[in-house]
C-alpha cells in the first residue's frame, strides 16, 4: 500500500507540475505577444511622426526653392537646370531597411554644410530683411530635426547595429564662385534637396509597412 500511495502522490505531483509549466508557458507567450504588439505600435507611431515631419520639410523646401528663384531676378529659373558638380545625391540607397534608414540620415547630413554656404552667399547678396534668409534658416533647422529623428528611429529599430554616421567623410563644398555661379549653385542645391525630401517621404511610407508590420506578423507566430 505504501508503494501504491507513493506512486499516486508522484503522479499527482507530476500532473500539478505539468499544469504549472503549461500556465507559465502561456504567461510567457502572452507576455511576448504584448511586448511585440507594443513595439509594433511604437514603431508605427514614431514612423508616422517622421513621415509628417518629412512632408512638412518637403513643403517648406518647395516654398524656399520658389522664393530663391524669385529673389535672383527675372528669367533665372532656366539656370536651375544647369549641371553643378558637388551637389549631394538625392536618391536613397541600400537593400535592407537598416541600410536605407542610414542612407536617409547620411543624405540629410550631407546637405547641411551646403545650406550654410548658400546662407553665407545670399546674406551678402540679399538685404537683411529678405524672407529668403529666414526661410533658409528655417529649412535648415527643420532638416536637422528630421535627421535627428531618423537617427533615433534607427537606434530604436536596430539597437545592436552601429549608430549611423554621414557617409563618405566631410562634404566637399564648391571652390570660390562668382556671383552668377553662386546663384546657380544655390538654385540647383535647393531643387535637389526638395527632391531628396520627397524621396524620404516615399521611403518612410514603404518602411512603415515593412518594418512595423513585420513586428506584428512576428507576433502572430507565437
Amino acid at each position: 500500500m505504501n508503494g501504491h500511495v507513493k506512486s499516486m502522490n508522484f503522479q499527482q505531483f507530476m500532473g500539478t507540475a505539468a499544469t504549472l509549466l503549461s500556465l507559465l508557458l502561456l504567461m510567457a507567450v502572452a507576455s511576448t505577444r504584448t511586448v511585440a504588439a507594443s513595439r509594433s505600435q511604437l514603431c508605427a507611431n514614431d514612423m508616422q511622426q517622421n513621415l509628417k515631419l518629412s512632408r512638412l520639410t518637403h513643403k517648406e523646401a518647395a516654398t524656399l526653392s520658389k522664393t530663391y528663384i524669385t529673389s535672383q531676378g527675372e528669367m533665372f529659373e532656366s539656370f536651375c537646370k544647369v549641371a553643378v558638380t558637388g551637389i549631394p545625391d538625392p536618391n536613397i540607397s541600400g537593400m535592407e531597411p537598416s541600410e536605407r534608414i542610414v542612407s536617409i540620415y547620411s543624405h540629410l547630413q550631407a546637405f547641411f554644410p551646403h545650406f550654410n554656404r548658400v546662407l553665407e552667399q545670399q546674406t551678402d547678396l540679399q538685404p537683411p530683411e529678405s524672407p529668403l534668409l529666414a526661410q533658409i534658416k528655417r529649412v535648415t533647422a527643420r532638416s536637422k530635426s528630421l535627421a535627428s529623428r531618423i537617427k533615433n528611429l534607427y537606434q530604436i529599430l536596430f539597437p545592436n547595429l552601429p549608430a549611423p554616421e554621414p557617409a563618405g567623410g566631410p562634404t566637399t563644398l564648391p571652390p570660390s564662385q562668382n556671383i552668377f555661379q553662386q546663384k546657380v549653385y544655390g538654385c540647383v542645391l535647393l531643387k535637389t534637396y526638395k527632391e531628396l525630401v520627397a524621396n524620404v517621404s516615399k521611403e518612410l511610407r514603404t518602411l512603415k509597412n515593412k518594418v512595423c508590420r513585420r513586428g506584428a506578423r512576428m507576433n502572430t507566430l507565437f
